[in-house]
């Protein structure tokens, strides 16, 4: 093989990291940690160690935060549902989002039951259900997605700590049956990922960012869900 073609591969293969890496974008820190503060998690910082453990995890934590949605297909409870297996699968090229809270939600128990510390498991799940409000993550990385992305993700983070309360403002109560958890969990994400993924296709249409005000109200679904999880697990009144 000679230089030209090694040189070649290396550059095709640095390509490769940092183009699934760029597909990994979500909320900045200081939001997220926001989310699990107005959602009442007592261990809210924890809620950003997902965006770090992608820095070792690489595609198998990357894939988990967000879904292309390439062919545009309704995002319905049969969707979410049909992702849970996906949780954690570096080989999903379309990401897998919805399946990877409830994933986690099902490693949690499972680390429960085997008497293992499982609340990390829980810090997976705030950071996932926070991703899901961002509207970015649920549309084709497009042109107009990787121009838009990394401004959206912080379009408050540079006050979001000091402003919980327009979070709390655009909260809403969810019930989550602990009879039919997945099954309820299922239908508000494929809700609120519908929301989102509405709003993206508006400021895409409009070719714009997000206003601050949409931003907030995004982080109350999030929000709003997190802390009705939360609850059925009892960590929260």
């Amino acid at each position: 093989m000679n230089r030209l073609n090694i040189k070649l591969i290396a550059f095709l293969s640095v390509f490769i990291i940092i183009s699934s890496f760029a597909l990994a974008f979500g909320w900045h820190d200081e939001t997220h940690l926001a989310v699990a503060k107005a959602a009442g998690y007592s261990k809210w910082y924890n809620a950003v160690g997902p965006d770090i453990a992608k820095t070792k995890a690489g595609n198998k934590e990357v894939k988990n935060h967000y879904f292309d949605n390439d062919n545009n297909v309704e995002i319905t409870p049969e969707l979410v549902l049909s992702q849970v297996k996906k949780y954690n699968d570096p080989s999903d090229r379309e990401g897998h989002l919805y399946g990877a809270i409830i994933g986690s939600l099902r490693e949690y128990r499972k680390a429960s039951d085997a008497g293992k510390y499982p609340e990390y498991h829980i810090a997976f799940c705030v950071h996932y259900v926070g991703d899901l409000s961002q509207p970015l993550h649920h549309v084709p990385y497009d042109d107009f997605n990787k121009a838009h992305h990394l401004i959206n993700d912080g379009i408050v983070e540079d006050e979001v700590l000091k402003k919980i309360a327009l979070i709390e403002k655009n909260m809403y109560t969810i019930n989550l049956s602990p009879d039919y958890l997945e099954e309820d969990l299922s239908r508000e994400i494929a809700r609120i990922a519908g929301i989102s993924k509405m709003l993206a296709q508006k400021l895409k249409a409009e070719n714009r960012n997000m206003t601050r005000d949409e931003a907030y109200i995004q982080l109350g679904h999030s929000a709003s869900l997190l802390k009705a999880i939360l609850r059925s697990l009892g960590k929260v009144p």
